[in-house]
């Protein structure tokens, strides 16, 4: 059988078979409790796959994460050689079919150890609900998996076009409001070149370092590398550090938009992007600010370019 990659943001684990009470409210080892709302019957079997649905919301009922809004739900491989190291791992390493849970915690606790996401404080409350769709043998999965997918992405394509030609007009009625002066890429891409830079041109693979500011058309921040930016806008997160963000371009480590249209501009250069949704993140939610199909608005600085 292929390897088979998970194509949904968030902690995707492999499996194995853990025993538990018959309690309906639990808590893992570090202190995480979860509550079965629905349980499973049947046991999964070391290699089986569980596809499942999860959604994520702070304590204000705010939805920060949904797998619904995937092109695909997430699955994971049911492994009784794997080990949970941290409770999040203790309660997706037993997921059964007919499975229905609710975890409830702290941020800290609940992303232990990738990080807290910068949008939330440690101490705030997460809860997160999982239901499982399906648990498949090894055997039959790939075909399954492989059919969604076809499915959805043929379904996404189409919803993809009709949102851009609505995000085009959407962003060319903010360029106008805003007496902007603007230029747009064939993808639809638009972009405001504020300082042209004397450094060299950004080009596909180069690594480059950017500072930014992210936010919607209403003008609510989401994310920035500037500390000041961060202040001002009520966003600022002492975990975390305020630096320009490097990476690699045209490698798909980032979104789309910003893929493109950094390859606009040079060394030193100050631009502002327009960005459709569907060069950003679809119809995906990010946070509370990145609603599905959200046009995002950033204002870039390239301040080192690194040929390879």
């Amino acid at each position: 059988m292929k390897k088979i990659n998970n194509l949904v943001l968030g902690v995707l684990l492999a499996g194995s078979a853990l025993l538990y009470s018959c309690e309906k409210t639990q808590t893992t080892s570090d202190g995480i409790e979860y509550k079965y709302i629905k349980q499973g019957d049947d046991e999964t079997k070391d290699g089986e796959f569980v596809v499942y649905h999860f959604t994520a919301k702070t304590g204000s009922d705010s939805l920060f994460i949904s797998s619904y809004d995937q092109p695909v739900p997430p699955y994971l491989q049911h492994l009784d050689s794997a080990e949970a190291k941290t409770g999040i791992d203790e309660i997706f390493l037993n997921l059964n079919n007919g499975d229905s849970i609710v975890i409830t915690s702290t941020a800290e606790k609940i992303f232990t150890p990738e990080g807290v996401p910068p949008f939330l404080d440690n101490e705030e409350t997460v809860t997160i609900s999982i239901g499982v769709l399906n648990v498949l043998e090894e055997e039959v999965f790939e075909d399954y998996f492989n059919d969604l997918v076809a499915e959805q992405q043929k379904k996404q394509e189409e919803q993809a076009g009709v949102q851009l030609d609505e995000d085009v007009q959407t962003i060319a009625s903010y360029i106008e409001e805003n007496n902007l002066d603007a230029s747009k890429t064939a993808s639809g891409l638009y972009y405001v070149i504020e300082e042209e830079g004397s450094g060299p041109q950004v080009e596909q693979g180069d690594k480059i370092s950017v500072n930014y500011t992210g936010y919607v058309l209403d003008g609510t921040v989401f994310d920035t590398s500037i500390e000041s930016k961060a202040r001002e806008s009520n966003t600022y997160n002492e975990n975390r550090p305020y630096e320009p963000f490097t990476f690699d371009v045209g490698q798909g480590m980032v979104i789309p938009g910003w893929d493109e249209g950094l390859q606009l501009l040079k060394e030193g250069a100050k631009a502002k992007f327009l960005i459709p949704s569907p060069l950003a993140y679809g119809p995906s939610q990010r946070g509370a600010v990145i609603v599905p199909n959200s046009i995002l608005i950033f204002d870039v600085e390239v301040t080192d370019v690194e040929k390879q």
